[in-house]
């Protein structure tokens, strides 16, 4: 059995992030993400002391899967998601993958990347065709990154019903899944398909490409807590914004790629490189002015009408969004 020591990494950096910062001015602003790029900004905030600047004490928990994810957010165990946009649009037109119990009110509030999506496969298999009859990991069948691969399959002429599917959970929990040889591919973000290509696995197709625009992880929550914690979120955002800066600032080049493998213990300097280069790449990593992109945004609804359930032609991306938190931070 292949271990992977990015998984644990990962798991690790949830469970040191969710201790918050020391201070008796405010409670602390509790974050749910997944294992992915969004994270990269966050570890800069805390290193650099944006969020304290600011006035904001955020905690950061890695989830286990969206299902887990939109009870939390729902029930209110968290102010702040950092998830896929499709997340948020799923349950709010109950299309969801579990009953939250009631209506949601999830709102997108900016945006993080474009995706980022890359199909990764067991060494055997050379393309997209070969995935028919094999299984393929998920994290949920009706939210999240599901419709992405459906997409990219029914282009090879592959039906969701020709191949088998195994709801693993977060990126994380598929890259482990991948790994071990449970399941024969999934698609993974950055930079965790990095770590499954040092490890021998095939990148059949860079999903995010071959869509065109697409609006991947953003930071989102319920139009309650919004209105509940604006002056959070705002100060929230501005530190995320300036630790963008900071990354993308050639002269931080190093230490942003220690501060990596610091996080990320198990992702070697050969793959850190990578993964920087990959991830602030300008015109195709993450949204260094963390915008929420219109087009990126009709590509979700594409996506959602043509496979959610039940059927709904969706085509105002507005109904999901609110940017003045956005507008706010960056003035």
């Amino acid at each position: 059995m292949i271990k992977s020591t990015i998984l644990q990494a990962a798991l690790l950096a949830g469970i040191a992030l969710s201790a918050p910062l020391t201070s008796a001015r405010a409670e602390p602003f509790k974050v749910v993400a997944f294992a992915g790029s969004s994270n990269w900004a966050f570890w800069v905030a805390q290193e650099k002391g944006y969020f304290k600047k600011h006035g904001v004490e955020p905690t950061l928990t890695i989830t286990p899967g969206s299902i887990a994810m939109a009870k939390d957010l729902y029930a209110g165990n968290f102010d702040l998601a950092l998830t896929a946009a499709d997340n948020m649009i799923a349950y709010n037109e109950g299309q969801g993958e579990t009953d939250l119990g009631g209506t949601p009110d999830f709102v997108v509030l900016f945006g993080v990347d474009p995706g980022m999506l890359q199909i990764m496969a067991a060494p055997q298999i050379k393309s997209l065709a070969d995935l028919k009859g094999k299984t393929i990991a998920v994290d949920a069948m009706t939210s999240g990154f599901a419709f992405v691969l459906n997409d990219a399959l029914a282009k090879q002429g592959i039906a969701v019903s020709d191949v088998k599917w195994d709801k693993v959970g977060g990126g994380a929990q598929r890259l482990q899944a991948l790994l071990e040889g449970k399941q024969d591919a999934t698609l993974l973000n950055s930079p965790l398909d990095i770590a499954a290509e040092a490890k021998g696995f095939v990148n059949l197709q860079d999903a995010s490409q071959a869509l065109g625009a697409y609006q991947g992880i953003s930071g989102s929550t319920r139009r309650g807590a919004a209105a509940a914690k604006r002056t959070e979120i705002v100060a929230f955002i501005r530190a995320f914004k300036e630790s963008m800066d900071w990354l993308t600032a050639p002269a931080n080049r190093e230490e942003a790629i220690a501060l990596l493998t610091k996080n990320m213990r198990g992702m070697e300097r050969p793959q850190a490189e990578l993964a920087y280069a990959k991830l602030l790449d300008p015109k195709l990593g993450m949204f260094r002015d963390l915008r929420i992109d219109p087009e990126g945004m009709k590509t979700v609804l594409r996506l959602r009408s043509a496979y959610g359930a039940p059927r709904k032609e969706l085509k105002d991306a507005s109904a999901y969004i609110d940017e003045s938190f956005l507008k706010e931070a960056l003035k």
